[in-house]
């Protein structure tokens, strides 16, 4: 056990990110927003005891336990700092429709109703100026959305960001608080251009940016048609907006879905591919080679197209984290370092923790810095190449390729390993061929997508893109052809539930641990890295209702019945499939249902009514006669008699508390139900004001 601990000596520093990332999750995980001062007062103390105990010289044990606390803490008051920073107007839920007055700053992903847009708002109808949010996301029905830059004015339907579907699940109004996004905007009309005040200098030069990517995914889709232009611009843009939702649908399926997002995959692509092609160039001109390290040459290349690929792409937080960790990879380089090294990743978590602390709590961060933890802890256990034994061309090519192949599958499976708890957890789902599918276009997408991607962005501006984007065109071809044939094997998506919300950290410090601890026990830390999958479920409610109440579904012979299947299908997809459940619709015999009501004429767990108006006496009194749960979407004044052994929830609990799940307590008789509300997990947090959940 010592030799095993000091073999540890060089290592304990890789913790330090951890202990910091633990205290970013920890502030995200409090229920009530903590006042400043305690984090402060916390850090500030963690941090001088730490330093007092290098004064006394305490033992190595005590002092490294000092210093993880001190990070611990530091976590908590940057992720506090890091809130109050970006702290902005949440646009509150208006009564009707409102027009909203502003500039296009960029068109985002489509959605089922339309595309969707980021707009800067001036004036918006009713709201005075200290409650207009700084940028609310729209969704406009039309066949060509505006541009970034343009100055529109909408007659829209504003609400603040959506609320979790159920208790636990992705938290929208989160991840728009730290993007500034105040408010959700639904488009009831065409937009019409206006006439507004010129912008600061920053946001016009976003737009600018913005306006060039828009135009340049333009001319991407014309050149490769809207199946492979779309993927191409997603691609090298980030513009999603020509993506066929039918072909993300296939590629998510496939476990290739990822490819559609820029993250680490296209920056270490596009980096690597500049890095090693400056570096060809270099060797190529003798004078110039005997003059310059290449290497250093190629490595400012290399960040000089992360940094390029970086603003083409719009700069989504994903991008950002994986921009961050190729720079420093490259400045490794340049300092001399080795660049692709735990103690190098380290610095790159550290760097992005300290810059967006609320990423620890986002699927991209987890499961990049999960695989690439894997992959680098991979390579330090490798066996060391022996000199190679003079043999025949052939012979060695054989060998070669067979030693590629081999490592390609076996860094798939440790990648996919490495990511497949996060996987299962926020997704709820598992490609079961995807590292089948993920190996075939692996090579395409590499060596001949990326680059050839790279150099039709670059030069498409000048008119010479075109040779490069139909050999991409062509890749894409081939890489959806892959997904397709994927997706349609039998049994190619499986659905897992969720686990406790406590899984998934044991789980990251268990992979942590097997990647960051040198020798044997390492896999001690291998029952946690697995808790995901095989962490009991809890039990699965008998009843959820959404946000405000506009639907609901129940148990049923292991699948889930759902009223109202085609209101907000999101939060009933999100639910279902957080309880690894099958959506089945309402069967139409022994219901009555209306055009503001829906009740069961015998048996049924829950009776609904959504209209805007009140139920009369009489109809509150049908409704609580037909099941034992009533959910009304308006506020209810008076009961009458027949409610009062009836569970009743009416608009207040859904403003107060969101979507609810509902689980029976004792006998059917005594109608007691445990409900757990999203707010009761959510908590009063400054992006926690409510709203309906919608496909996000």
């Amino acid at each position: 056990m010592g030799a095993q601990v000091a073999a540890q000596s060089l290592r304990w520093r890789l913790w330090a990110p951890v202990a910091f990332g633990g205290g970013c999750a920890t502030y995200f995980a409090f229920r009530a927003e903590p006042p400043s001062w305690p984090l402060l007062l916390f850090a500030v103390a963690a941090s001088g005891g730490w330093l007092a105990g290098r004064r006394l010289h305490l033992a190595r044990a005590w002092s490294l336990c000092l210093l993880m606390l001190a990070f611990f803490a530091l976590g908590l008051a940057v992720a506090k700092l890091r809130t109050d920073a970006v702290a902005a107007p949440i646009a509150p839920a208006l009564e009707g429709p409102t027009v909203i007055e502003g500039w296009v700053v960029d068109v985002d992903s489509p959605g089922s109703a339309g595309a969707r847009a980021i707009i800067a708002p001036v004036r918006i109808r009713g709201l005075a100026p200290e409650q207009t949010p700084v940028r609310i996301r729209a969704t406009i029905k039309e066949a060509l959305p505006p541009a970034p830059g343009e100055p529109i004015r909408l007659f829209a339907i504003l609400n603040p960001p959506p609320a979790p579907a159920s208790p636990g699940a992705y938290d929208f109004g989160r991840t728009a608080f730290f993007q500034r996004i105040g408010g959700v905007a639904f488009s009831l009309g065409e937009t019409r251009s206006t006439v507004l005040p010129e912008v600061p200098w920053r946001l016009r030069l976003v737009m600018k940016i913005n306006a060039f990517r828009f135009d340049l995914a333009k001319r991407i889709v014309a050149r490769q048609g809207e199946r492979a232009g779309g993927v191409a611009a997603a691609m090298t843009t980030g513009q999603e907006a020509w993506l066929d939702p039918a072909e993300v649908d296939v590629m998510r399926d496939s476990g290739l879905a990822h490819i559609l997002s820029i993250s680490g995959l296209h920056m270490a692509v596009v980096g690597g591919f500049a890095f090693f092609l400056v570096r060809l160039l270099v060797a190529l001109w003798p004078w110039l080679a005997l003059r310059v390290s290449g290497k250093k040459v190629a490595a400012w290349a290399g960040l000089l197209a992360v940094g390029t690929y970086l603003v083409v792409s719009g700069a989504p937080p994903p991008a950002e984290r994986a921009a961050i960790t190729a720079a420093i990879a490259f400045l490794a380089v340049l300092l001399d370092r080795q660049a692709i090294t735990m103690h190098a990743l380290a610095v790159a978590a550290f760097v992005v923790l300290l810059l967006q602390p609320e990423a620890i709590v986002t699927p991209g961060f987890q499961m990049s810095f999960a695989a690439t933890a894997a992959l680098v802890a991979l390579v330090e256990a490798w066996p060391r190449r022996p000199k190679e034994i003079s043999a025949p061309l052939p012979i060695l090519a054989v060998q070669r390729t067979g030693a590629w192949i081999g490592a390609a599958v076996l860094a798939s499976l440790v990648a996919g390993a490495a990511t497949g708890p996060f996987a299962m957890q926020h997704f709820n789902r598992s490609a079961m061929y995807g590292l089948a599918a993920n190996l075939a276009t692996a090579p395409l997408s590499d060596f001949l997508i990326m680059p050839a991607l790279a150099l039709g962005a670059l030069l498409e501006p000048i008119g010479l893109g075109a040779p490069f984007l139909w050999l991409a065109a062509k890749g894409i071809e081939v890489m959806l052809a892959i997904g397709g044939w994927t997706a349609g094997l039998p049994g190619a998506v499986r659905t897992i539930a969720s686990a406790p919300e406590i899984v998934l950290p044991l789980a990251f410090l268990g992979i942590l641990f097997c990647c960051l601890w040198r020798g044997p026990l390492r896999w001690l830390g291998l029952p946690l890295a697995c808790a995901v999958l095989i962490w009991p479920r809890t039990p699965t409610p008998d009843l959820w209702i959404g946000d405000g109440g506009l639907q609901a579904a129940w148990m049923q012979d292991r699948q889930a019945v759902v009223a109202r299947p085609g209101v907000r299908q999101f939060a009933v997809d999100v639910w279902t499939r957080r309880r690894g459940l099958e959506a089945v619709e309402r069967p139409t015999e022994g219901w009555t249902c209306g055009r503001f009501s829906c009740a069961p004429e015998t048996s049924g767990p829950v009776a609904l009514w959504w209209g805007r108006r009140a139920p009369t006496a009489e109809q509150m009194d049908g409704l609580c006669r037909s099941a034992p749960v009533v959910s009304i979407r308006t506020v209810v004044r008076e009961l009458p008699p027949s409610c009062g052994r009836r569970l009743v929830l009416d608009g207040l609990d859904y403003a107060r508390g969101g979507a609810v799940e509902l689980k029976r307590e004792g006998p059917a008789a005594a109608n007691r139900w445990r409900a757990r509300w999203v707010s009761d997990v959510r908590g009063e947090r400054p992006w926690s004001r409510y709203g309906a959940a919608e496909g996000q």
